[in-house]
């Protein structure tokens, strides 16, 4: 039975690896390692498909040493000591284990004993962030890597090669049209971004006889039986869809909110992006309506990058709906643009030598300090005097929004500086 084209087209060889070139590349240090045949337990960190597994066959077989293969999933402890006795009889080996981050402790424990002695040159792959799936004692011992998604000029090169190299696709004249498609519904993902070209090409080669296979984005579609929007990140409707996003939440209707939401994640669009664009919103558009949603949209941020796909559409879709479902308010927005107006019109005016600091006694001499109130000393922790230059005495720049949280504040203020900012 012939193997899947992305087994047949992993390279043996680092110069023939396509991307992570912060890793392999000329220079870089993992290559140097491998060139001086140094190489030190680690572990890969990276999305699917980028190349863990692909590396961790490349060093193997470049030292000419014994390569075992375990996958976490499947398992336990009673194998990996197998792997270690066999390791023994061996003057070198190297133990690759699959989404090592699904290892209990127990199980990598086992590891330690081995990786520390040398007996094994253990080489682990995770999609999660070893700092949280990997226990400290086995992480002290291995170099952490980290794998960058794989470009698409990289996935453009892979299926370039596979036409070019791969004996099916040179026997059935395969000329790939267009892109899009592929790459959109394999997610960046290499492993299945050729095995999607294989079986898109086997549909094409049985409808048609001695004709050249033409693939296109149709095409892939159909046979992939997946409904999915051509998603162009660099293009047009990249920025639509995110408009589109941005707008429904400030609408305040977490319905739209959720189906451009389903729009961007179906499209490959990267987690992040649609997170740091939440987290800008917080702010721009709810501000102090709602100082919670900046936190859950800091928190979100943080745990997409943990997550990654496909579980972050599930922390994606809560906060989204919770940022729509917010009140609103521009008012920071509003305060400190018009702030910055006020600087690039007035240049720097003067600091008021009340609240100047002082740290010398020449600066003492000149008054700096002199008179500033200590707010705490005071009933109610206020004591009213000026802040801002002279200049710009009783200029407002925060106007609090029409919202019951900034009621409270617009209250709060006028009860401290009566009418002076026309609270």
């Amino acid at each position: 039975m012939q193997a899947p084209l992305a087994e047949r087209m992993r390279p043996t060889k680092i110069d023939h690896l396509i991307g992570q070139e912060h890793l392999t590349g000329k220079g870089s240090i993992l290559r140097a390692s491998i060139d001086n045949a140094k190489i030190p337990s680690m572990i890969f960190w990276g999305p699917p498909g980028t190349g863990k597994t692909t590396i961790a066959n490349i060093i193997a077989n470049t030292l000419q040493i014994p390569f075992y293969q375990l996958s976490a999933i499947s398992s336990g402890v009673k194998d990996v000591r197998e792997v270690i006795e066999a390791a023994k009889q061996q003057a070198k080996a190297v133990l690759f284990i699959d989404e090592i981050h699904r290892f209990n402790k127990s199980q990598q424990d086992a590891l330690l004993g081995a990786a520390e002695k040398g007996i094994i040159t253990l080489i682990g792959a995770t999609t999660e962030n070893p700092s949280f799936e990997v226990n400290s004692a086995l992480l002290s011992r291995c170099q952490v890597y980290v794998l960058k998604p794989l470009e698409e000029k990289h996935l453009v090169q892979l299926l370039q090669r596979a036409v070019a190299t791969d004996d099916f696709f040179k026997q059935h004249r395969v000329e790939i049209k267009e892109t899009a498609a592929l790459i959109n519904i394999s997610g960046g993902d290499a492993r299945k971004l050729l095995n999607l070209l294989e079986l898109v090409a086997t549909y094409q080669s049985n409808e048609k006889n001695n004709a050249t296979l033409v693939i296109t984005d149709s095409l892939v579609m159909q046979v992939a039986q997946k409904r999915i929007a051509i998603y162009d990140k660099q293009g047009e409707q990249h920025y639509d869809i995110i408009s589109a996003f941005i707008k429904s939440i400030r609408g305040s209707d977490p319905n739209a909110a959720v189906y451009w939401l389903a729009r961007m994640i179906e499209g490959g669009e990267d987690v992040k992006f649609i997170a740091r664009r939440m987290l800008i919103l917080a702010s721009e558009d709810i501000g102090n309506a709602n100082p919670n949603a900046l936190l859950l949209a800091n928190a979100t941020f943080d745990a997409v990058n943990k997550i990654g796909y496909p579980e972050s559409m599930l922390i994606l879709s809560q906060c989204a709906i919770y940022l729509a479902s917010s009140a609103k308010s521009n008012s920071a927005t509003e305060a400190i643009g018009k702030a910055m107006s006020v600087v690039r019109e007035q240049g720097d005016l003067p600091v008021p030598l009340h609240i100047r600091n002082a740290p010398t006694k020449l600066m003492k001499d000149m008054n700096y300090g002199k008179g500033y109130k200590y707010s705490h000393a005071f009933e109610g922790n206020f004591s009213e005097q000026e802040y801002l230059p002279e200049k710009m005495r009783g200029t407002k720049f925060y106007d609090p929004g029409r919202n019951a949280r900034e009621e409270e504040l617009r209250k709060f203020l006028k009860s401290l500086w009566k009418d002076k900012y026309g609270y």
